[in-house]
């Protein structure tokens, strides 16, 4: 005979070493009928905005939190009614009645199995059944999603004395701030030490502080009473992400930027040229297309450029790929997703992966996957009119290239002063991974192929 059973879905793992993330939009609601793997909601990590699909079939019971809340990994976000039977959890009336399984969360790892409990008690947040006659309650811990990129730490169990619980970006931010996290209280789930547990330490004191409690403003960022002079918004989401990986790059990295002023004009000519030719007709080619095209081409010269510092093996990392890196300005703030492999890439591949690359992080649906990995970045100041700058490193990047706008402007040509097509790049590099002599010699090639693309036949 069939009963209900309530289940209630926690708030999972994403596999990026965050520790929280915003409710942005539901997309059921109590009542609503759903599939398993129904995208049932969006949320936003430091990094993307992520879709969350169903771990059951059944129908929406309650929805724990609202659109806009910061919600921490493991707590409860929705209750579903799914069918369960009289055997309880197991699924069967006798005690060797073999263990039910949950339906697979496509994305969230292995099936749980058993009586219901995580196996990997050390990595999830616990989870406590309450088997009634009926409804029967079931509470779920999420298994942890498959790792966008490189393994994902296993976290100890809440009382294992091994080392403090923390998070990789949390264990780094305490190593740049010179805090040794074994005299931190974390005030999150089982003790574990948040980015604002190190911050508070280091501001004063070792004090539990009020989450999301900002100068007065609420958790909710509600909006100012009318006639107020001043407006506060809460830093989190991708521009919180953003801003401290941008502190960190800047204090750890030493920076040198290096500018060239050169005429373009006949890259533009060629632009033209292949916009007009029935080989690119229907593809979006725009002078970041070329310049990321001869980016890859002078790399091959510079290798230096495509490196990687690593402080904790006192190594430096030579990648033997190019996963470019292209900054992007979203209503949620900037990020930088990259184009895997990008240096295998004919022109025509570049341009469709440059067009699908701008538009779905335009539309804030850039995967964590795609924001990870980035070897080197270019980011693109001249659509906004600006003719240079001084860009900070994407962190875990050895150089970053800021193009500037395409200006016609009086230019020496063939000994005399013609109006000419002209562009500044900005060349930003890690000095402790490119000498001077590397980054002006990279810029010097690369301006070489901007001013006469034919060059690029000597290069490759």
């Amino acid at each position: 005979m069939s009963a209900t059973m309530i289940k209630e879905f926690r708030l999972p793992d994403l596999g990026e070493g965050l520790t929280e993330s915003e409710i942005v939009a539901w997309k059921v609601a109590v009542g609503d009928t759903v599939a398993l793997n129904q995208i049932i909601a969006e949320v936003e990590t430091a990094k993307a905005v992520v879709e969350l699909p169903s771990p059951f079939a059944g129908v929406i019971t309650a929805l724990h939190e609202q659109p806009g809340t910061v919600v921490e990994v493991g707590k409860p976000i929705v209750s579903f009614e799914v069918e369960g039977d009289d055997g309880g959890p197991t699924g069967g009336s006798g005690a060797d009645a073999p263990a039910k399984r949950e339906p697979n969360l496509v994305g969230y790892g292995a099936v749980l199995e058993g009586s219901g409990r995580p196996a990997r008690r050390a990595r999830s947040f616990a989870a406590v059944e309450q088997v009634h006659a009926a409804p029967a309650v079931e509470t779920v811990a999420a298994a942890p999603m498959v790792p966008v990129a490189g393994p994902v730490e296993t976290r100890p169990a809440p009382h294992s004395a091994e080392r403090p619980r923390s998070t990789p970006p949390v264990r780094k931010l305490a190593k740049d701030l010179g805090v040794d996290l074994a005299a931190v209280t974390g005030t999150g789930e089982f003790g574990l030490i948040t980015r604002e547990d190190v911050r508070n330490f280091v501001d004063g004191g070792d004090l539990p502080v009020a989450p999301r409690d900002l100068a007065g403003v609420s958790a909710q960022g509600q909006a100012p009473a009318q006639g107020e002079r001043e407006t506060r918004t809460p830093i989190k989401g991708v521009r919180k992400f953003t801003a401290a990986a941008m502190v960190s790059s800047a204090f750890t990295a030493p920076h040198v930027t290096e500018f060239l002023t050169i005429d373009v004009t006949p890259t533009m000519e060629l632009l033209a040229k292949l916009k007009a030719s029935r080989a690119f007709a229907g593809y979006k080619l725009t002078p970041l297309t070329l310049v990321s095209k001869a980016v890859l081409i002078a790399l091959r010269n510079h290798p230096t450029l495509n490196t990687r510092w690593d402080e904790a093996r006192q190594e430096i990392v030579q990648y033997n790929y190019v996963n470019l890196g292209i900054a992007a300005a979203t209503p949620r703030g900037l990020t930088v997703p990259n184009i895997k492999d990008a240096d295998r890439m004919s022109l025509l591949e570049l341009s469709t992966a440059l067009t699908e690359l701008t538009d779905t992080a335009r539309a804030g649906k850039t995967s964590p996957a795609n924001l990870a990995c980035g070897t080197i970045s270019i980011t693109n100041i001249g659509v906004f009119g600006i003719d240079s700058g001084t860009p900070i490193l994407n962190p875990g990047e050895a150089a970053i290239l800021a193009l500037g706008a395409v200006r016609k402007m009086p230019w020496e040509y063939q000994d005399e002063v013609a109006l000419r097509q002209v562009m500044t790049l900005s060349l930003s590099f890690d000095h402790r991974l490119v000498d001077g002599e590397q980054g002006s010699r990279f810029l010097q090639d690369l301006g070489a192929i901007l001013s006469d693309p034919g060059m690029a036949l000597a290069m490759v």
